[in-house]
């Protein structure tokens, strides 16, 4: 099925998540938690746990759970340093590809919801 093809209507009884190729998206990426984490690492790189907490605001109990998550989907990569001990998070290229969604919720976004500007500069 092309990307242009509306999906089947789906039969009493049918997984939604198996004939919506929407819905089986959300189930991959779709909690709060998620995409907060997606989206820091799609702006601002690889960064430490500590780094993502702060962007992202997530108690260490749920960012830990997140990433675990992410990067059992292959979306998020985790790379150990020795010296000094440290711990970093990226995108692999599954996630990369999320950017252009991303662009266009932000598009969305700003037309369709109260989003304030935000305070710091955005990397383009």
């Amino acid at each position: 099925m092309a990307c242009d093809d509306d999906p089947p209507r789906p039969e009493p009884g049918d997984d939604l998540f198996e004939v919506c190729p929407v819905a089986r998206a959300f189930e991959v990426v779709g909690s709060k938690w998620r995409l907060t984490v997606l989206r820091s690492l799609q702006l601002y790189g690889e960064q430490r746990f500590s780094e993502i907490q702060e962007t992202t605001t997530a108690d260490s109990t749920t960012l830990s759970r997140v990433l675990d998550e992410l990067e059992q989907r292959d979306l998020v990569r985790r790379r150990l340093e020795d010296d000094p001990i440290a711990t970093y998070y990226d995108l692999t290229d599954r996630g990369a590809s999320l950017t252009g969604v991303f662009n266009e919720f932000e598009e969305w976004a700003w037309e369709h919801t109260a989003a304030e500007m935000p305070a710091v500069e955005l990397p383009e």
